[in-house]
């Protein structure tokens, strides 16, 4: 006899969970096959009210769970290989899982990382997705946060604060944008864009790297105590969208929001001069825009942040935090 939870596994992530690891989703366990390869493990849950808002559309909420997660992946230079969901629901609603398991297996098939199983749970809290994904990298090849030297040039994917701006929108601020830029924002916010396509060039050519998901300076603050190093970052360099420019240019002090503010998911990573010609080559032919926004130097200060003058430019904080 089957329970309520069998049925909804079956009704709405059996068609998801495609490969064959994943045993059609009635054993307790799946197979990974290792290939010969390191396999690099990360695990991110997103919550409502702290990572989406409660009334975000639920193809998005799906879409994002795993992306940050994929997000992880290529920072570490790692190809998806799977993942598993845990989904702690509050109720068992049809208008809402329909959806959210649709765009989880049009996202599963789109980055060639299939669901391989989980767990689904009841809970009085919050609505929480949790994801454990799992990438493959050459052995010994995984692109750490601890191996950042002197010199290096720091580098960021895309453009750095659409989320943060997104996210104000959606709380009702007043942007001065239009509809259209207003719309795009709030898409950063909620869908990620995971940076899967710059991996293999993170592998090859950076000397360390992490994802942007806490805010810039914050994020680069940890890769930087990590390796015992630290950093100066040039305001000026650091890539924004034309929309971020206008709030920007509205509000100077926003600089400090756009450089500590969390979801982006692009990629951080410090490259060292003989590399660096080969890895702007090797992103310019996925399409992916990098950008050198400083440099890591000797000591253990956190990183600073120069205007044009070459002054620091005080930050009220280095990124978000959960506690």
């Amino acid at each position: 006899m089957s329970s309520g939870e069998d049925d909804l596994i079956a009704r709405y992530f059996r068609p998801v969970a495609t490969a064959p690891g994943a045993l059609g989703l009635v054993d307790d366990a799946a197979v990974l096959q290792p290939a010969g390869d390191d396999i690099v493990v990360t695990a991110d849950a997103i919550v409502a009210g702290v990572h989406f808002l409660p009334d975000d559309p639920p193809d998005t909420v799906a879409r994002k769970a795993l992306r940050v997660n994929l997000s992880d992946l290529a920072a570490k230079g790692a190809t998806p290989a799977g993942f598993v969901l845990t989904l702690a629901l509050r109720e068992v609603s049809e208008s809402w899982l329909a959806p959210f398991a649709r765009a989880l297996g049009d996202d599963a098939v789109h980055f060639d990382c299939p669901l391989l199983g989980g767990d689904t749970v009841s809970t009085p809290g919050p609505l929480t997705v949790s994801i454990t994904a799992f990438g493959r990298v050459p052995p010994g090849r995984m692109v750490r946060r601890s191996t950042a030297k002197p010199g290096d040039h720091v580098m960021v994917s895309g453009s750095i604060g659409d989320a943060v701006l997104g996210l104000a929108i959606l709380k009702g601020a007043s942007s001065g944008a239009g509809e259209d830029a207003r719309a795009a924002l709030a898409d950063r916010y909620r869908v990620p864009q995971p940076r899967v396509t710059l991996a293999l060039a993170v592998r090859d050519h950076a000397s360390a790297a992490m994802d942007v998901s806490d805010g810039l300076m914050g994020d680069l603050a940890k890769l930087c105590a990590a390796s015992g190093v630290s950093a100066a970052i040039e305001a000026a360099a650091v890539p924004l969208s034309p929309s971020a420019r206008g709030w920007l240019q509205r509000d100077s002090a926003a600089i400090g929001m756009l450089v500590s503010g969390g979801d982006d998911y692009e990629i951080l990573c410090t490259v060292p001069d003989h590399r660096l010609a080969a890895f702007e080559a090797a992103a310019e032919e996925t399409g992916t825009s990098v950008s050198r926004i400083g440099r890591i130097v000797s000591g253990k200060a956190p990183p600073k942040l120069l205007d044009a003058r070459q002054q620091e430019i005080a930050l009220a904080r280095l990124s978000y935090s959960h506690f």
